[in-house]
């Protein structure tokens, strides 16, 4: 079979000796390291939060120890075929800087009878070199511009014919360029006569209008998977869904993996006694997903907090007396959170209004800490703000959206998923089984 991987532009805490999750739990699934390249492999997921030096921030290289734990499974090392020395790679230009990759990059490989194809281009800074360092390729060449009257241009700078193409880009902001960029890539692949491609996306944009909830609106999320199904795509990768149904609107398989299990994996370095944790909603749409991250951590209490919008992108939030933001009271917070440390968790920060104001409420109602979990960073204004007000102990993302050095701020640290797509991409490539990385007893389902 033939591969191609594209990719486009677009204060801590730890686990004491009674940590309701270790990397021991059936949880853990550590990767294998024979595609790690040891002396310039990029560390894929930090166990520290993002250190700065000289004002730019540090991220160290990765060793064997510092692995992930839940992905080093002997049971993964049997079913991927790790011994293919029939690997050739065609590099691109090399990457200046971890934290900026410049030019139009992307990889490109031929493996054995069968091509193994993989060009990325550079929307997230460093992920595409983590992944590529994971899957033990390079990045290879494809020219993407924009001309003046800004129109994309793509062009393929390696033969894709006959290869399986896997073009990896999150349609985040700015949402309509970088969905149109990916159209265009699927679309120049599909001309040049690549055998499947795969889009992988990592933040799928539009992904929060999968329903009507007045009249007369579109479901966007559906016209969005239309459109990459008839721009040619045969399959997409798609990581932490704000819903689960938006793969129904899909004519084409959907592989959906979850980006929580990276954070858990980081909180289960830390400490925080079991007693004294408890896990958030900051609305109740989330309480499956809390549950799910509750259930990981040995079945953490839960609390939710009431939020009720009164349009897109506000929100209010219930409280007694008023809380810390001024917001109108509407409800109360349901569990008891006083003297706990309260982890809330979402899919996706955009103003940060929600958990912000939900983190006010927490504080008022007697948390002792509030951290906040969330796979996706939109960080659209002011949650830059928000988010460092001193509300949070800490703020745990992951890189699915790139973080702008500027809005790095000290209570952030970001997570990688570049080892679960890495390792999501080989399976699907060696039509392995996604089980061991989807399974209920190894990954994080909030539908189970």
């Amino acid at each position: 079979m033939a591969l191609s991987l594209f990719h486009s532009t677009s204060s801590s805490i730890a686990f004491s000796s009674s940590s309701p999750y270790s990397p021991s739990s059936p949880f853990a699934i550590p990767f294998p390291t024979h595609r790690l390249s040891p002396r310039n492999t990029v560390r894929c997921n930090l166990v520290e939060p993002v250190k700065f030096n000289n004002g730019r921030p540090f991220i160290p290289v990765l060793r064997e120890p510092t692995l992930p734990n839940f992905l080093s499974s002997k049971d993964m090392e049997e079913t991927i075929n790790k011994n293919d020395t029939r690997l050739r790679i065609f590099s691109g230009t090399a990457n200046p800087a971890l934290s900026q990759l410049e030019g139009d990059l992307h990889i490109i490989t031929k493996r054995g009878s069968s091509k193994l194809l993989g060009l990325w281009r550079t929307i997230t800074s460093g992920k595409m070199e983590e992944i590529a360092c994971y899957m033990g390729l390079e990045l290879g060449k494809i020219n993407i511009k924009r001309f003046a009257d800004g129109e994309i241009y793509v062009q393929l700078q390696e033969s894709v014919r006959g290869c399986d193409v896997y073009l990896v880009q999150p349609t985040c902001p700015p949402a309509n360029e970088n969905l149109m960029e990916l159209l265009i890539m699927i679309d120049a692949c599909r001309r040049a006569s690549a055998k499947n491609i795969t889009a992988v996306i990592p933040y799928f944009g539009y992904a929060r209008a999968d329903r009507k909830t007045q009249g007369r609106e579109s479901i966007a999320a559906k016209l969005v998977a239309n459109l990459i199904t008839e721009a040619g795509a045969n399959r997409v990768l798609a990581c932490d869904l704000h819903s689960g149904q938006s793969m129904g609107y899909f004519d084409i398989p959907v592989d959906h993996v979850y980006g929580q299990p990276v954070i858990l994996d980081y909180l289960a370095s830390k400490t925080i006694c079991s007693d004294d944790l408890i896990v958030v909603s900051p609305d109740v749409g989330g309480v499956a997903r809390a549950r799910a991250f509750a259930k990981k951590l040995s079945d953490a209490p839960l609390a939710i907090v009431d939020k009720r919008r009164h349009g897109h992108n506000v929100a209010e939030v219930s409280t007694d007396p008023p809380n810390l933001l001024s917001t109108t009271q509407v409800m109360n917070l349901i569990g008891d959170v006083k003297g706990k440390v309260a982890v809330m968790v979402d899919d996706m920060i955009d103003t940060a209004g929600t958990i912000a104001k939900g983190a006010a409420l927490l504080h008022q109602e007697g948390a002792r800490e509030v951290y906040a979990c969330s796979t996706h960073a939109v960080f659209s204004p002011p949650a830059i703000q928000r988010l460092s007000s001193g509300l949070f102990q800490e703020v745990i993302i992951t890189n699915t959206i790139p973080v702008l050095e500027q809005n790095y701020f000290p209570q952030l640290t970001v997570l990688s998923v570049a080892n679960l797509l890495g390792e999501t991409i080989w399976r699907v490539h060696d039509d392995c089984s996604l089980s061991l990385i989807s399974s209920n007893n190894t990954s994080f389902d909030p539908e189970e």
